[in-house]
């Protein structure tokens, strides 16, 4: 058995919804961390991805926490709240409450917990403003509630401000591509005091289809909207892409 095993738990952020393979299931920054945490330490580890898209954080927490949990990781990397914060009545603190529970259970069971805070997107959406206020205040209320707990590992995206350039974003604005899960999964490694490669920081950019405002609301916010008013979810039937232990070498 290898030293390291890794589980992923989240929503589309660490499922990698944006940064699709050319069969179309999604690689994204946890899947990238886990390849470049084998190669820096010159071993294979062991990777699951339990994230869900569409969840919001106390789902994430009720639904893939425990289960994660029993398959006896090492390190558990969690992000939670980007969903929850698109929709009215959020509660910041809520929605931290979820960040303390994963980081209590982890230090109950001996795992070290991975803490990410995601891209600001919000360059590009509607409602940026409130977003982007939501995002400041969890960034905010997280790290005070934690920042005395020791043994936690933070990868903190959202004050990135390289990161809100659209061209770290997918056509649909609200996930990062290929570019913007180099960047996130090289701090996970620099948290993790695991060299990246340098090149995962700022990859070169690749065309992208760019949407007029009409198109772009037609093809994206219309079917979120949708889904909203039909209580329906991106993650509705959808299973983890590694639900068990994986080998990386």
């Amino acid at each position: 058995m290898t030293n390291v095993r890794f589980v992923a738990i989240g929503d589309s952020f660490t499922e990698g919804v944006g940064d699709e393979r050319p069969d179309g299931t999604p690689r994204g920054w946890a899947d990238l961390a886990a390849q470049g945490w084998a190669a820096g330490l010159g071993e294979p580890i062991e990777y699951a991805n339990l994230a869900i898209r569409g969840r919001l954080a106390w789902p994430v927490v009720d639904e893939q926490l425990e289960v994660a949990l029993t398959l006896g990781p090492t390190h558990l990397s969690f992000n939670g709240g980007g969903n929850d914060m698109l929709r009215p009545g959020t509660k910041v603190e809520r929605i931290v409450d979820a960040f303390v529970t994963v980081a209590r259970r982890c230090q109950e069971k001996g795992v070290v917990p991975i803490l990410l805070a995601g891209a600001d997107p919000t360059g590009g959406l509607p409602m940026a403003g409130l977003i982007r206020r939501r995002g400041d205040a969890l960034t905010a209320a997280v790290t005070a509630r934690l920042r005395r707990t020791d043994d936690i590992v933070w990868a903190i995206n959202w004050t990135d401000a390289t990161l809100r350039d659209p061209s770290f974003w997918s056509p649909d604005r609200l996930h990062m591509n290929f570019r913007g899960h180099h960047r996130v999964a090289a701090r996970v490694l620099e948290s993790l005091d695991i060299a990246a490669p340098a090149a995962w920081w700022d990859l070169p950019e690749a065309a992208a289809p760019h949407l007029a405002t009409r198109e772009y609301y037609r093809t994206h916010v219309g079917p979120w909207v949708k889904r909203r008013f039909t209580g329906r979810s991106s993650g509705d039937g959808r299973a983890p892409k590694y639900g068990e232990w994986t080998t990386i070498v």
